[in-house]
């Protein structure tokens, strides 16, 4: 991992986050309240292949029996929360108020995005992150059920698939991302990736162009993080209505 200078948590901007991912960077803090954070480039990079997705026999049958109810950009702020705070086995996170308080804003600006597993009303788990161009940038997810992580991530794999994603950043690789597929390459092929996913849709959103949020990038140049809501449908529906699992799963095993 190679780290740069810390700087004042407060000073975060979202033209400088968005900076940084535009070319292999982001932020972390030492602890949940720490007061500074470092820049993050790693050397080894961990990235999910869109169509190496591991969907189990086990996580299918939960996908399609609707075990959780999935959505959207429902619950931003209450899934980042989530992710911050302490848990079993995690008493410390590396989202600290200032790296929060920057996600909001960029999800507000339309860059951030979040996926949310409801039981019943209950927020069970989730996971959030940035999106440019064709790339999804993972930050961090959480479960407080049994697979609630496990099908966020499945729901953000399809997500990202039917808006023409190419790239999906996991930062590090840990034996949960692997056991789904995530793979870990050389920091020289990260980059080589994450250009050819950004090309095009980067300064309007490093210069916080108006409109330029809407679809994180210009054109054929962005995915369209919301494709998958009008899958199977004859017009635009709202992220309230999202596909069923089976529609997921189809998905999750279509081959390119």
């Amino acid at each position: 991992m190679l780290t740069t200078g810390a700087g004042a948590a407060e000073t975060l901007d979202p033209r400088v986050v968005l900076g940084a991912y535009a070319i292999g960077v982001f932020p972390m803090a030492d602890h949940r309240t720490a007061s500074s954070v470092y820049w993050v480039e790693p050397k080894r990079r961990a990235i999910l292949p869109l169509d190496g997705f591991y969907l189990s026999r086990s996580l299918r049958k939960t996908i399609v029996q609707n075990r959780f109810r999935v959505t959207a950009n429902r619950a931003f702020e209450r899934v980042i929360a989530l992710c911050a705070d302490a848990a079993d086995g995690r008493p410390d996170t590396w989202i600290n108020p200032a790296i929060e308080r920057v996600f909001v804003q960029l999800h507000r600006m339309g860059y951030a995005h979040s996926v949310e597993c409801w039981d019943g009303d209950r927020l069970a788990g989730g996971l959030y992150g940035l999106a440019m161009g064709r790339a999804f940038f993972g930050e961090s997810m959480v479960s407080r059920e049994r697979d609630a992580s496990k099908v966020a991530l499945a729901w953000l794999v399809a997500r990202l698939r039917a808006g023409g994603f190419t790239l999906l950043d996991c930062q590090f690789q840990t034996a949960h991302l692997a056991s789904l597929g995530a793979t870990e390459i050389s920091r020289s092929v990260y980059v080589g990736l994450l250009s050819a996913a950004i090309a095009g849709a980067v300064e309007g959103a490093v210069a916080g162009a108006p409109g330029a949020a809407s679809a994180a990038g210009a054109g054929s140049a962005a995915g369209d993080f919301f494709a998958l809501d009008r899958v199977g449908a004859s017009e635009i529906v709202t992220t309230e209505s999202p596909p069923d699992g089976k529609v997921i799963a189809q998905l999750l095993t279509q081959t390119s």
